[in-house]
């Protein structure tokens, strides 16, 4: 069996939310439940990947943390206190979506319950609208599940679908599906406690469209004249390949469409 993360408990957990397992020594916790976590100093740089974490630290804050009530789950051990300032209310990491909580997925790492969770400013959404991601349709105003572009206005779309868009995307490439507005829409994602990796987008990493960035190299004229074949491309005279300015997806030499020298 996974090793249960000390401070949520989990041993499986959405790692959209949690970030991967990290081992220190005989400890096993997730990335996020470390850095959201109360009574939990990191140590090192302010870099998510480059921070630090002293096991017996980890051990202490889940000792703290162990008669502590989550109040989504009803369980012990919550570790995350939400940041506003007399309300002790307490929960675990994965229970955060479920309870409508805010995690801010950015320095210093703060956290809100349902109560004092920063919220989008109340729009009313017009009849019919539906998420501009998944096409089904999307409550009536802004709430903590659907959302509202802050830079348009005019694209709606649900907290759990603009979450996937973001891990898929990362912070180079997300964008308003709309308005494809970047700046105040990464910052509003990022307040409203959206997680955006900060990476390339994950369509770049597996080469998905590697194939649109190769130039079409074969001739596709009805009958090839080259005496080479239809992959011969010179960078002049009769066998130069010339492209559709359009698509450039097909291609003939100039000689077998008797283009002239202009």
């Amino acid at each position: 069996m996974e090793p249960a993360c000390m401070l949520c408990r989990r041993a499986e957990a959405d790692p959209d939310i949690c970030g991967p397992e990290m081992i220190y020594e005989w400890i096993c916790a997730h990335l996020f439940c470390l850095l959201f976590a109360s009574d939990l100093c990191p140590r090192g740089t302010k870099q998510e990947k480059d921070m630090e974490f002293l096991p017996m630290e980890i051990q202490r804050t889940a000792q703290l943390a162990a008669p502590m009530v989550c109040f989504v789950c009803g369980k012990r051990g919550a570790t995350i206190t939400c940041q506003e300032m007399g309300c002790n209310r307490r929960f675990h990491l994965p229970c955060a979506v479920e309870g409508g909580c805010v995690t801010r997925y950015l320095l210093p790492f703060s956290s809100f319950c349902w109560e004092h969770r920063p919220q989008q400013q109340e729009l009313v959404a017009p009849e019919d609208t539906k998420c501009l991601i998944c096409m089904d349709p999307v409550e009536g105003r802004t709430t903590y599940g659907t959302m509202v572009c802050p830079a348009c206005k005019h694209a709606w779309f649900h907290r759990a679908c603009i979450q996937g868009q973001a891990m898929h995307a990362g912070a180079f490439c997300l964008q308003c599906p709309l308005c494809q507005n970047t700046k105040l829409f990464l910052t509003e994602m990022l307040f409203m406690g959206i997680r955006i990796p900060v990476r390339q987008a994950s369509w770049e990493d597996n080469n998905a469209y590697a194939e649109l960035y190769q130039r079409h190299r074969s001739c596709d004229a009805r009958e090839c004249l080259c005496p080479g074949g239809r992959g011969v491309a010179e960078p002049d005279g009769p066998w130069q390949l010339f492209l559709c300015r359009s698509c450039a997806a097909v291609g003939t030499h100039r000689c077998c469409s008797n283009l002239g020298k202009s």
